[in-house]
């Protein structure tokens, strides 16, 4: 559901705020991008068996939008409660640093989901993830996207069963704390030592 928040004057043109639901899309409009001003957003595509491939994940500062990617079908799903605007392409002024933000996040993931086992797979990921959007806490880095187990299965091609494993074996370990709402706090000092 999208409902409207605020509208404000920016360089001498109206643009909008939206509110976007948690699991809404943002909707694909021709010849513009969405600049998310809070929240989180997860680019994904499907195969012809159905199943999701994630393209991205995009925070605050980032923006996404269909006319980064020649993938068909193309989605921008909301993860948390998003507020994003629309940016026209002709007002669109830092494309070089959108298009280098976009390359180096998918070389990133390139190489998480190269890793051969699942486990190296899923600590790469959540230690990116606590890099790039974690808040740091007493017990570590607290990664408060509300990723479900579906959601980090899509993002290392495995399956949900697998992953919510995983993240059992994990916190026995000690190395993650999972808290309420998919919350998980990645304890970074302790994860170099089940990489070696």
């Amino acid at each position: 559901m999208v409902s409207l928040k605020s509208s404000f004057i920016d360089s001498g043109s109206q643009k909008t705020k939206l509110l976007f639901t948690r699991r809404s899309l943002l909707p694909d409009y021709q010849n513009s991008l969405w600049q998310i001003d809070t929240g989180f957003v997860r680019t994904v595509t499907y195969q012809e068996n159905g199943t999701t491939v994630a393209l991205g994940l995009w925070g605050s500062g980032d923006i996404v939008g269909r006319t980064l990617s020649k993938l068909e079908p193309y989605q921008m799903e909301c993860l948390t409660k998003v507020e994003a605007r629309i940016l026209p392409l002709e007002e669109w002024s830092d494309s070089t640093e959108t298009l280098l933000a976009h390359i180096q996040q998918s070389e990133e993931l390139m190489v998480i989901r190269s890793y051969k086992k699942v486990e190296t797979m899923l600590l790469k990921l959540l230690a990116w993830l606590s890099q790039r959007f974690g808040l740091e806490v007493e017990k570590g880095r607290l990664i408060d996207m509300r990723l479900t187990h579906e959601d980090l299965a899509d993002m290392i091609g495995s399956t949900r069963v697998t992953v919510t494993r995983i993240l059992g074996q994990f916190e026995q370990e000690g190395l993650i704390d999972r808290q309420s709402l998919n919350r998980i706090i990645l304890r970074e000092e302790d994860i170099w030592y089940y990489e070696i």
